[in-house]
C-alpha cells in the first residue's frame, strides 16, 4: 500500500503546501519547509520483516510502496572504547550517510516527475544525489563550491550527473542551485530546504535502536553544519519515546573555524549569526549561516546536550587515530571523536554511553595535510 505524498507546513508561520505544487522554500518568509507527517505510534513496526534496506522502517516514513534503492543503510557498530561506539555510514553506497536523505528526496522526485533535479553540495550530499537520480533514471546537475575534492566531482559525473562549478564558497552554490530551482520542470532535491531529506537522516537512529536491541546509547554525538543528521536524529528520538524508548542526550559538533551554532548556543540565543567562511579540515560542516539554526539549537536544548567545537588540529589527530583502529574516513567525518575521544578535554561523555557517526570514507578526501 503507496502512503499519499504527506504536504509541507513552515515553522515559521505556519504555511500549507502540497507537496506536488509546492515552491521549494516556504513563499512567506523564504525559509524550509517542516513535514505534515507523523508515523503512528502504535503501528507495527518490525524491521526485520522488511527488505535490507532503509525501507524496513517503512511504517515509521513518509512514502512507502516500492521505491528507489540502493540496499542503503543496516551499517554496522564497531566499539571505540568501553563505553563509545562508532556506526559505520561510511560503508553507505557513495560513501556517506547522505545516502539515507538522498534515497527518500530522490524516491519523491521520481513519484513527482520532472524533467530534471538540481542539488548543491560540498560533496557528499551530490554524489549521492548523483548516484540515485542514475538509479531513478533522473537527469541531475549538481552546484559545487569551487574547491569541492575532485575525488567527488568525478564521482557525480560518473553517476551521470552534470557538475556545475561555482565560484566561491558553499553558500554561492547554494544562491546558483536555487536560482535554477525557480526554473520550470524542475525539482530542486535540497537537503537542507526539503524535510524529506531528514525522515531519511532519521534511519540512522532507528538502526542504533535495532541493533542495541529496542533502546538507545546515553548520549548521541552528531557533527552539525547544516544539521540535516541531528534533526533527523531528533525526529527519531521523539518517534521512538512515544514508543517508549529512554531519549538520549544529543551533542552538537562544530568546527571551531566556522561555528555559528555553538557560538549561538553557549550564547543563550534562539537563533544563530551568520559568520565568516574560513578554510577548515571539516569542510562537511563549513556552513556560516544554516537555516535551519533555530531547529537545531532548541533541539539541541530539548535533549539537554551541548555544543562542542573543534580544532583542525585536533580532527586530523582524530582522523590518524580511527585510521590507526582499521577506520579510515574524511576529515570532516572524523570532527566528532576528535570532540569526545580519548584527547578531548574535560571527559566531555562524562562515562556516559556514546555512539559517535563516522560519515564519510576517507578515500573521497585523503588524509588530513600535515601541519593542519
Amino acid at each position: 500500500m503507496t502512503r499519499a505524498l504527506p504536504g509541507y507546513v513552515c515553522a515559521e508561520d505556519a504555511t500549507h503546501a502540497e507537496a506536488r505544487t509546492a515552491p521549494w522554500c516556504c513563499p512567506v518568509c523564504g525559509g524550509p519547509w517542516d513535514l505534515d507527517f507523523a508515523p503512528d505510534p502504535d503501528a507495527v513496526l518490525d524491521p526485520a520483516a522488511g527488505p535490507h534496506s532503509l525501507w524496513r522502517y517503512g511504517s515509521a516514513l513518509p512514502l512507502t510502496g516500492a521505491a528507489v534503492t540502493l540496499a542503503e543503510g543496516n551499517t554496522p557498530l564497531v566499539p571505540l572504547s568501553e563505553r563509545v561506539q562508532a556506526k559505520l555510514d561510511f560503508l553507505m553506497p557513495t560513501l556517506s550517510f547522505k545516502d539515507r536523505g538522498a534515497v527518500m528526496l530522490v524516491e519523491l522526485a521520481r513519484r513527482l516527475g520532472p524533467e530534471r533535479v538540481v542539488a548543491d553540495s560540498s560533496g557528499n550530499a551530490g554524489t549521492a544525489f548523483a548516484a540515485y537520480c542514475a538509479r531513478a533514471g533522473l537527469d541531475c546537475e549538481v552546484f559545487v563550491p569551487e574547491g569541492t575534492s575532485a575525488k567527488k566531482t568525478e564521482q557525480m559525473r560518473a553517476h551521470g550527473a552534470a557538475v556545475t562549478v561555482v565560484p566561491g564558497g558553499r553558500e554561492a552554490a547554494a544562491t546558483a542551485a536555487r536560482e535554477a530551482a525557480d526554473l520550470p520542470g524542475v525539482f530542486y532535491a535540497s537537503h537542507v530546504f526539503n524535510p524529506y531529506f531528514l525522515h531519511g537522516t532519521k534511519t540512522y537512529v532507528y538502526e542504533i535502536w535495532e541493533a542495541m536491541g529496542g533502546h538507545l546509547p546515553e548520549v548521541i554525538v552528531v557533527p552539525v553544519g547544516n544539521g540535516t543528521l541531528l534533526l533527523g536524529a531528533a525526529l527519531a528520538v521523539e518517534e521512538l519515546a512515544l514508543r517508549g524508548v529512554r531519549p538520549p542526550t544529543l551533542i552538537a559538533v562544530q568546527s571551531a573555524a566556522v561555528a555559528p551554532l555553538a557560538s549561538a548556543f553557549h550564547a543563550g540565543a534562539e537563533n544563530a549569526d551568520p559568520v565568516p567562511q574560513l578554510p577548515t579540515l571539516a569542510e562537511g560542516i563549513a556552513i556560516p549561516a544554516p537555516p535551519r539554526a533555530r531547529q537545531i539549537l532548541a533541539a539541541v536544548r530539548k535533549s539537554g546536550g551541548t555544543f562542542l567545537t573543534v580544532t583542525d588540529h585536533s580532527v586530523r589527530a582524530a582522523q590518524l587515530d580511527l585510521a590507526r583502529r582499521g577506520l579510515f574516513v574524511e576529515p570532516t567525518a572524523a570532527a566528532c571523536w576528535a570532540a569526545v575521544g580519548p584527547t578531548a578535554p574535560d571527559d566531555p561523555l562524562q562515562g556516559r554511553t556514546a555512539v559517535v557517526p563516522l560519515c564519510g570514507a576517507g578515500a573521497k578526501t585523503g588524509l588530513a595535510a600535515p601541519g593542519a
